[in-house]
């Protein structure tokens, strides 16, 4: 299945707000080049909370005619509804998706039998793989380790994105599933770690800037090669520090602009990255070997 560095794409908006479908394709054809080993629709870092479902269908739709095969599309489709969630996902499940991401409920609140049931549903009412998507802090709801082993099971269910960055929680989860269950890390800070633990890859922020970077990363961890990927990863740090330190997706779309890649325009309640960390972006991304725009 899926392994590596799986890119949580930016949704690019022009100066109207809308999705700008020709700076989409311009990201995902740097991605192809790049090296990374597939892409994240409209997850959190593309901003799915801001999207209506007719902008969230089309979004999709259009990324994977315009991957046209060289890159797998994993669909995020989660949400605090566990009806609404089956509904979007049919809805795009036409599109030639490979998988979906679905997100723990957030805001509800619900108990670990509730998170088991939302899960079963999703993956019972879908035709494509469904990877679990665990970040209590934005849902708040944590999926603990015996509800993703119970979960484990379901022949639909591939994997899961952990994004605590605890590498003790996901040694637990490693001895209660079997050793085809798929383990993503969704921190860039603690991806390195993640993978020398038997890890599969990366749902990354990081890997929209530092593309290449990160798809060796992983490639290099994979492979054992740790000291090497110590070394890269070491020039990889800063920039993690600098693209959470407001709220994802604000630095990320800022570097990008910086790189001419698209505008750096988001959707409220986000605002604009504060000028005030704009010389440390500049800094940590020189430091990671990404290329600004010469102006930048």
């Amino acid at each position: 299945m899926f392994k590596g560095s799986l890119v949580a794409l930016v949704t690019p908006f022009d100066g109207d707000n809308q999705v700008d479908y020709t700076s989409l394709k311009r990201l995902i054809d740097f991605h192809v080049d790049s090296g990374s080993d597939g892409l994240v629709i409209a997850g959190t870092t593309g901003e799915s909370a801001t999207l209506a479902r007719s902008e969230h269908i089309e979004l999709i739709a259009r990324s994977v005619e315009i991957a046209d095969g060289r890159l797998p599309v994993i669909a995020g489709t989660g949400s605090n509804s566990t009806a609404q969630t089956v509904d979007l996902s049919r809805a795009v499940g036409d599109s030639d998706i490979d998988a979906y991401l679905i997100v723990v409920p957030y805001y509800n609140k619900p108990v670990q039998e509730g998170l088991f049931q939302h899960f079963t549903v999703i993956a019972d009412a879908v035709d494509k793989p469904v990877m679990m998507y665990n970040v209590p802090g934005r849902t708040v709801a944590d999926m603990l380790p015996e509800t993703v082993a119970r979960l484990a099971v379901h022949e639909n269910i591939l994997g899961l994105k952990e994004a605590t960055g605890d590498i003790e929680r996901l040694k637990v989860i490693q001895n209660l599933v079997s050793d085809d269950f798929r383990m993503y890390s969704g921190d860039d800070f603690s991806l390195l770690p993640f993978i020398e633990q038997g890890g599969h890859g990366v749902v990354t922020v990081s890997g929209n800037v530092a593309a290449a970077q990160v798809a060796r990363l992983c490639k290099l961890a994979l492979d054992g090669r740790i000291e090497e990927a110590r070394a890269l990863d070491s020039t990889l740090q800063p920039l993690n520090e600098a693209l959470f330190i407001e709220s994802n997706p604000i630095p990320v779309k800022w570097a990008m602009s910086e790189m001419g890649l698209m505008e750096a325009n988001i959707r409220l309640p986000l605002t604009n990255y504060s000028a005030q960390h704009h010389e440390q972006m500049r800094a940590a991304m020189r430091l990671a070997g990404v290329a600004l725009e010469e102006n930048a």
